[in-house]
């Protein structure tokens, strides 16, 4: 399998390159991101075939689909990873909460957060790579709060890398914030930052592009890499809950092999929905993937109108932080898939030049053909959270907003497929208050009060967070990251 550029080509760059180039080096030409050449088909037969699969076996499964340039021994290392997931026979739970929703919980891994499903393996593919190559790279990451912790939890201790981890300074929960300041790797950095996760995100784009700082690199011996979504090697692993969740439907008995499902993501980069749109293009069943935001409804507005408009918008703090986001990274991967590589390059550079684009009533079209959205403000949030909880099922806020496009989007009576992408300890304060009243509560507080609501046990891995020392302390401006990276290399 081959990769090829979402803007096209420059001049300077191989016109194609392998999976393991396109993970060690994610940024194309014209500042894009790299994309499958073409996307394997699996069909009917091959969901036959899996019925009976345990998650590491599809999971192979989808990786030889692919043709990957990774030896056998370090894909099977790389997925053995799954084994370390509360229950290694079923790492994705998938819960019935009403005779129409089911949720699949991404969030049984180290981090207790979905973000654990890719980078988890990802981490020992990029590690391994880099030592067989005898390189060292430095990773990059920006967070909007669960990419950061399960990126450092992935890569701490690794031999020949080295992550800096930007993060929102009051942007994300207290224990996403201590799941990062806490690692005390010698090969880890985590940086704070004034400003929110588009700056974050802004300064990452930037940095990965700058060849001057990948000059100050090249003089340390050091190359560079992302863990963002923008990475394909995060997107390739995205893919696989999508297929097992609809397996686990049939296996339950709640549908039939070939009957179609709606996947209800909630969405702030759009990787989690990417990779479900990916699962549906490789023959997975599905009607259409519904895109649940927050109060930062850009992705609603694009979907519903066919306009991104970020002139008069900034970033509004809400509930559910980790969709705290206005530019939508793999946005450009599915506008590439519909619209070639010369239309993204426009929209793109339009949004970053102009801080807008518009599609076609064509373009339009065929995007809502795939995609319907809604977004859910942070009082319905505590209201859906109530009604789950009375129903015996506690949810994360992020999870809640899929419960409004559940209700809201959905244009046939089918099975909906909500994907949860945190466990509830993450943001405890709000649920805390959608359960109790409670306000202004600080986590541990609040985890205490919801352990004791909910009769269900606080994890050893987050309790175990508030007495940890803080190990990482840099709070600094965006406009002196570089200057605080090379200082840590």
């Amino acid at each position: 399998m081959q990769f090829i550029e979402t803007r096209g080509n420059d001049g300077q760059r191989p016109l194609c390159v392998p999976f393991s180039d396109a993970i060690l080096n994610p940024m194309s030409s014209f500042g894009g991101i790299y994309v499958p050449e073409s996307l394997p088909q699996l069909g009917l037969p091959f969901l036959q075939a899996h019925l009976d699969s345990d998650y590491k076996t599809l999971a192979r499964a989808v990786l030889d689909a692919y043709e990957i340039d990774i030896d056998a021994d370090v894909i099977d290392a790389a997925l053995s990873c799954y084994d370390d997931f509360d229950d290694p026979s079923d790492p994705v739970p998938v819960v019935r909460v009403e005779d129409d929703l089911y949720v699949s919980e991404l969030y049984h891994g180290p981090t207790r957060a979905f973000k654990d499903m890719a980078l988890q393996p990802f981490g020992v593919l990029l590690s391994s790579l880099a030592q067989s190559r005898d390189e060292h790279y430095l990773i990059m990451a920006a967070t909007s709060g669960d990419t950061g912790p399960a990126t450092l939890e992935t890569f701490k201790n690794r031999a020949n890398v080295k992550v800096a981890c930007l993060y929102p300074d009051g942007g994300t929960s207290d224990v996403q914030r201590l799941q990062m300041v806490t690692e005390d790797a010698d090969n880890l950095k985590v940086i704070g930052i004034h400003g929110d996760f588009d700056d974050a995100q802004s300064a990452l784009k930037s940095l990965l592009s700058s060849e001057t700082f990948r000059a100050k690199l090249k003089e340390k011996q050091t190359h560079l890499s992302a863990a963002n979504s923008v990475n394909f090697g995060r997107i390739i692993f995205q893919q696989i809950y999508h297929i097992h969740s609809y397996l686990e439907l049939v296996r339950q008995g709640a549908i039939e092999l070939g009957e179609k499902v709606y996947l209800n993501v909630p969405s702030g980069n759009f990787g989690n929905a990417l990779g479900g749109y990916y699962a549906m293009k490789m023959g997975l069943p599905v009607m259409k993937i519904l895109i649940s935001s927050n109060s930062n409804n850009v992705l609603t507005e694009l979907i519903n109108t066919g306009k991104y408009d970020l002139r008069e918008r900034s970033v509004i703090a809400t509930s559910s932080p980790a969709m705290d986001i206005l530019k939508s990274s793999n946005v450009e991967r599915i506008f590439y898939d519909l619209y070639g590589a010369e239309r993204t390059r426009e929209l793109m550079l339009s949004l970053d030049n102009e801080k807008h684009y518009e599609l076609t009533t064509e373009e339009t079209a065929r995007l809502q053909s795939i995609f319907s959205a809604d977004y859910c403000d942070d009082k319905e949030v505590n209201r859906y959270i109530k009604q789950a909880f009375d129903k015996g099922y506690l949810m994360d806020p992020h999870t809640a907003t899929c419960f409004k496009s559940h209700d809201s989007c959905r244009e046939k009576a089918l099975k909906s497929i909500v994907y949860s992408t945190a466990e509830w300890t993450k943001f405890s304060p709000t649920i805390a208050h959608a359960l109790t009243g409670e306000v202004d509560t600080h986590d541990i507080d609040a985890l205490k009060s919801i352990s004791e609501v909910a009769d269900t046990p606080i994890p050893t891995l987050i309790s175990e967070l508030f007495d940890k020392p803080i190990a990482q302390g840099a709070v600094i401006d965006k406009e002196n990251i570089e200057n605080e990276i090379l200082a840590f290399l």
